[in-house]
């Protein structure tokens, strides 16, 4: 087990890497910053000397992979980070130094059922792209099919657990603290990350992942998924099917290949409202370096490291949601928030649904282009506080996705209105899943289950019985001793204290909520 100084000592440098490269300014001018907090920022930048604009994306790649991932997903939070860093987060999604190509064909040729001769012609030594957890190398298999290899980058699976453990030890004496901290469960969001993340050093999960999403999206005749290789495949190598078409953030080539970028913003968010409410698994990684148009006009999404699942029950309640929101019905939008337990009881639903519509009226029917995103989310997350809104951690991924599809979308049409184009969707959703016919099939299919586990419905009676709440249940929690826990009769207010401040730089970051 590491030691709390340990856990200390990383935090202290990562906070010192932050300053370096002006990532703590904003933080230590922020009036809800505790003053012996601040006092702790600059402390920390003492001797540094920042740029001009702060380089957050270079921050989070100095610190390592966990603090990328959590960079990426704090790219898709201008209300927590502001427009300006999310701008510069931004660049962590794509182009990062890519690792010697001498250790990656070394894992090539050793984590297959056969040596890399055998199995591929020729290996492109310069990689087509380089993230946080691997890169993407074009190859020509033995049997002559271009495909891309993707490789995780040497040492990062052992690299992520130890950052990791800070991440969590970090965020339990955070939440320690209550208040605020307890109510947006960063111990919460940090088990979240770490299961994500897990699964995408897996491969053999994303290509799972990959079968199980092009398996979903067959019918769909635009949206297409790359074919896996299963005998060029292993837990550290993955191989696919190569794509040739135009990313689809090269707006430019788009228009001169002659495509139509409306028709494009609008089958992208359709085929994202497709997956997230109709099959209730949706690709969790859709920034712009992961889709590519084809020459007929269909979309190629890659990378299915990150995916996300609701459950039936929560993917009725955010059509509603949705569709509440479009028509204007704040009332049936505030009664699903309390019936989903999102918000508790002893508040009053008419007066949720009041502070509801004076963030959605002004936003209605308007483009894209004429809203402040980050204005309308400091809006929304300050009326969940107001409400004690706790993180729904289960959601993290589908707001983090809708906030990447909407942004890939009013790049390629300023002028587009995500009202109108997912209110008919949602509606028409709701209307075959709710409506008569649906309630008939539900009913029959459940009658003939009832009838097949008669001889032990006693015994299962308990499993039957409706349950309130949309978010499943929630993972394990890892056991963290606290510092004060241990040093309470030897100044255990000094160390409440002095590991507010450490954990504040560095895990304050953590802090990520779906509504609030």
């Amino acid at each position: 087990m590491t030691r709390p100084t340990t856990h200390i000592i990383r935090l202290l440098k990562w906070g010192r890497v932050l300053a370096k490269h002006g990532a703590l300014r904003a933080l230590e001018a922020d009036r809800n910053t505790p003053r012996p907090v601040k006092r702790l920022f600059r402390i920390a930048r003492i001797g540094t000397f920042q740029p001009k604009e702060p380089d957050y994306a270079a921050a989070f790649r100095a610190i390592g992979p966990a603090a990328i991932k959590l960079g990426q997903t704090l790219a898709t939070r201008p209300d927590i980070v502001g427009e300006g860093p999310v701008q510069n987060l931004l660049m962590l999604q794509d182009d990062l130094p890519p690792a010697d190509f001498d250790d990656i064909y070394h894992e090539i040729n050793t984590s297959l059922n056969k040596s890399a001769d055998e199995l591929f012609a020729s290996i492109d030594p310069v990689p087509v792209g380089a993230a946080s957890i691997a890169q993407v190398h074009r190859a020509v298999t033995s049997d002559g099919k271009d495909v891309a290899v993707k490789v995780l980058r040497p040492g990062i699976r052992e690299q992520f657990a130890q950052d990791i453990e800070t991440y969590e030890w970090a965020a339990a004496h955070l939440e320690a603290f209550g208040g605020e901290a307890t109510r947006l469960r960063p111990a919460m969001v940090i088990a979240n990350l770490k299961r994500w993340t897990l699964r995408e050093l897996d491969l053999r999960r994303e290509a799972a992942n990959a079968s199980e999403l092009h398996d979903a999206m067959e019918a769909v005749g635009n949206y297409h998924i790359p074919a896996i290789d299963w005998d060029r495949t292993s837990g550290r190598v993955m191989t696919l099917e190569w794509v040739d078409g135009i990313k689809i953030s090269n707006t430019d080539a788009l228009k001169a290949a002659g495509h139509d970028l409306e028709e494009l913003a609008k089958t992208l968010v359709l085929t994202f409202l497709r997956q997230a409410i109709s099959e209730g698994y949706f690709h969790a990684d859709m920034h712009q370096g992961n889709l590519f148009v084809n020459s007929d006009g269909s979309i190629t999404a890659i990378d299915f490291g990150i995916m996300g699942r609701i459950n039936k029950k929560a993917r009725y309640w955010l059509a509603e949601i949705l569709y509440g929101l479009t028509t204007g019905n704040y009332k049936r939008v505030a009664e699903i928030h309390f019936e989903a337990q999102y918000v508790p009881s002893y508040h009053n639903v008419d007066e949720f649904a009041t502070a509801l519509r004076a963030v959605g009226e002004p936003t209605r029917g308007k483009p894209v282009s004429e809203l402040s995103v980050g204005q309308m989310l400091d809006s929304l997350f300050a009326i969940t506080r107001d409400f004690d809104m706790q993180t729904q951690p289960h959601l993290l991924l589908l707001q983090k996705t809708m906030v990447m599809v909407e942004g890939i979308a009013t790049q390629l049409h300023p002028g587009i209105n995500m009202w109108d184009i997912s209110g008919p969707y949602v509606k028409d959703w709701i209307r075959g899943e709710l409506g008569p016919e649906a309630a008939l099939a539900d009913g029959i299919r459940d009658n003939v289950k009832t009838l097949a586990m008669l001889p032990d419905i006693v015994r299962r009676l308990d499993e039957q019985i409706p349950r309130k709440g949309g978010a499943p249940e929630a993972p394990p929690l890892p056991e963290v001793k606290l510092m004060w826990d241990k040093n309470a009769s030897s100044g255990g207010g000094f160390w409440r204290s002095f590991i507010f401040g450490a954990l504040s730089a560095a895990a304050g970051a953590s802090a990520m909520w779906f509504w609030g």
